[in-house]
């Protein structure tokens, strides 16, 4: 699908009325790829990179045009279930246009306040970085609320599917970390090749601050995928020990319930009972050895507890 953007009264506007064409294809399809080979003269193997999550950001610099392949969060829905994957793009710089390539639409791409005004197709290409950095930072934020509110449910309530939920938020910090990673490569090659970019000298002051916030949300990534490796051990340690205290409880109640049931099957048998209850009623009788095993059963098990405690 194809969404035509351009750059018009200082912003990028959803509109093909001004300088600098702005072209959005989200999962291209035959048509659409066959123009772009073709027509453009996009490398075949860099425009499938475009879609491919596997995919690491990379720089490419050919003769009619300048290829970026970056990694952006995927959109985050409920069904996902705490998973935080992350997608490739490719931005295409041709001396007239602007060419980017998705496989799910940003609706936040272009959106938002902004300092800096764009009139070039050099302030379009650091516009997608910075949105990119701004989208990687909400995931954050949300990743974090979700840890917490995981973590409280595990301080209740001890419960094998928020321990899951814990690492699945372990593995989505992973992915984050290997594509901020990625993303500070291809914003180190870029500012190296910016003579190739003809930036100005404001564009590569932004572009130094773009790379410090992408070095802090990189460091931020790391420190959670840390934080959440210790809880995620420690949760597990905590399940286990808990696991372990109510088994020897419940092997106690076993061994406690067990001996009783043993005088109960013997002195149940009818010569027994008619030796031991003899001159008593059995409504009296049958109550006291209640009482009796009862009782015993109970010492058995504080039994237990004590030899435990040594």
């Amino acid at each position: 699908m194809l969404d035509r953007y351009s750059v018009l009264n200082g912003r990028i506007a959803h509109s093909d009325e001004g300088s600098i064409p702005v072209d959005i294809y989200v999962m291209p399809d035959g048509d659409e790829r066959a123009y772009l080979t073709d027509e453009l003269g996009i490398d075949p193997h860099t425009l499938a990179s475009s879609t491919d999550p596997d995919e690491t950001p990379r720089i490419e610099f050919e003769d009619d045009y300048i290829a970026i392949i970056l990694k952006y969060p995927k959109n985050y829905s409920a069904d996902d279930n705490f998973l935080f994957l992350v997608k490739s793009m490719g931005v295409f710089l041709f001396a007239d246009r602007v060419v980017l390539v998705i496989d799910e639409e940003l609706p936040q791409l272009f959106t938002g306040r902004f300092a800096t005004k764009v009139y070039t197709k050099q302030d379009v290409l650091l516009r997608i970085l910075t949105q990119t950095i701004r989208h990687f930072e909400s995931h954050l934020r949300v990743i974090n609320m979700c840890s917490n509110d995981i973590e409280t449910h595990l301080n209740e309530s001890y419960n094998s599917s928020n321990l899951l939920d814990m690492f699945t938020l372990k593995k989505s910090l992973v992915y984050y970390v290997n594509a901020l990673s990625g993303n500070r490569r291809a914003f180190e090659r870029i500012q190296v090749g910016a003579s190739k970019f003809q930036f100005t000298e404001d564009n590569i002051e932004l572009l130094e601050d773009l790379q410090i916030e992408n070095r802090q949300f990189l460091d931020q990534a790391q420190v959670y995928s840390q934080i959440h490796s210790g809880l995620v051990d420690a949760r597990s340690s905590i399940i286990n020990n808990n696991l372990n205290v109510l088994m020897k409880n419940m092997n106690a109640i076993v061994i406690a319930v067990a001996i009783p049931t043993f005088f109960t099957g013997v002195f149940g048998m009818s010569e027994f009972t008619d030796f031991f209850c003899r001159g008593l009623k059995w409504y009296v009788s049958y109550p006291l050895f209640f009482i009796l095993m009862t009782g015993l059963a109970l010492f058995v098990f504080w039994l237990i507890k004590k030899f435990e405690k040594h």
